[in-house]
């Protein structure tokens, strides 16, 4: 086996672990904000009709429609960003990391409504489900492609810069690997 050498390795850990860092750090906000019980004197019914909530937002005006449903995309949208930066790989298909990230999206949003049933005046609200996962695939469609291009020309030498050495370890052979022989079974 080869090691290769730890040219952009130690800005590419940097990286994940801040996506890491910052990604926990942004659940636990949420879990924070989305989990707590409420004290409301009464709870509307759960809105298990997709689109239903955000054409009763719409009827009220832009104006008063614009906080619940910018609530509802930006609660989660910073995971399109940090899903990817936590995954830390440049070279993916735009579409591949787009569909992963949007499908854990709503996984995650999924998760918190379902968490929401067992919390005193949480309901349940398909539209927040639609609404997160549209947050999350527009940050993503956003930031990621555009970050990850400058990442890649960032990396790209020019043709008359010097080209860092690499250094190659083999591992040591540390020998044949025991076997165990086979027990027969007692008839």
């Amino acid at each position: 086996m080869q090691r290769q050498g730890s040219v952009g390795g130690s800005a590419a850990i940097r990286i994940r672990v801040t996506g890491g860092v910052l990604l926990v750090a942004h659940l636990a906000l949420v879990a924070w904000l989305m989990l707590r019980p409420l004290d409301v004197p009464w709870v509307m019914p759960p809105n298990l009709r997709p689109l239903a909530g955000i054409r009763a937002d719409l009827a009220l005006g832009w104006p008063g429609a614009v906080r619940p449903l910018g609530e509802g995309l930006a609660l989660l949208a910073p995971l399109g960003v940090l899903l990817p930066m936590a995954h830390g790989r440049l070279a993916v298909s735009p579409p591949v990391s787009a569909v992963r990230t949007a499908a854990t999206g709503t996984l995650v949003s999924l998760g918190i409504a379902l968490l929401q049933t067992g919390v005193p005046g949480r309901v349940v609200d398909v539209d927040s489900l639609l609404l997160n996962t549209a947050g999350v695939a527009l940050a993503h469609l956003a930031v990621v492609p555009a970050a990850r291009a400058w990442l890649r020309r960032r990396g790209v030498r020019e043709p008359g810069a010097a080209k860092p050495s690499v250094t190659v370890h083999e591992e040591l052979s540390q020998g044949r690997t025991p076997t165990i022989p086979r027990v027969g079974i007692a008839p």
